[in-house]
């Protein structure tokens, strides 16, 4: 079955575009760091506070590859750094899947993450100008993973309508 996967950093819109996009296709969303918390029984925050990172990358990857095997068709919506851990850039290449990066810019992400950024723990206890600079080192170090996506699709100054209908175009 063919799966759509959308990428990006946090705050690229990931989660709100592939909600608009499931409604209008009946393609079943399915955020990955959801079904994780609710494999696991543990919020991520608990996750990475009681095991580490390393932990959380593998239940990470394990229910990406599950979600990716599974025979129903949906939409996936990666977290933020999941395609540069454990080789899952590489499958964003696969044949039955459709992977998108909705690319923004630093001022974009920016002014998307600094109103809500206690719900980030990457970037909760930051000052704004230490997270402009936290977000730019961060973006350039997930590019290439990010890259590896079969379809980029630019968000900067588009509305969640007009970006799904990109999108839409792509699958079409």
């Amino acid at each position: 079955m063919k799966k759509i996967v959308l990428l990006g950093y946090m705050g690229c819109g990931k989660s709100t575009i592939a909600q608009n996009l499931s409604k209008i296709t009946n393609i079943p969303f399915l955020d990955l760091d959801k079904c994780i918390e609710k494999k696991s029984n543990l919020s991520i925050n608990e996750i990475f506070e009681q095991y580490g990172e390393i932990y959380f990358r593998k239940l990470e990857h394990e229910m990406f590859v599950e979600l990716l095997n599974s025979t129903e068709n949906n939409i996936i919506g990666l977290g933020g750094g999941t395609p540069c851990y454990a080789n899952n850039h590489e499958l964003l290449q696969k044949d039955d899947v459709t992977s998108i990066y909705l690319k923004a810019s630093i001022d974009t992400l920016y002014d998307r993450l600094v109103f809500n950024k206690s719900k980030r723990p990457l970037i909760a206890n930051m000052e704004e100008e230490e997270m402009r600079e936290f977000i730019a080192k961060h973006l350039f170090d997930r590019s290439f993973y990010y890259n590896h996506a079969q379809h980029k699709v630019v968000v900067d100054n588009r509305t969640v309508e007009e970006t799904v209908e990109d999108i839409l175009k792509i699958l079409a």
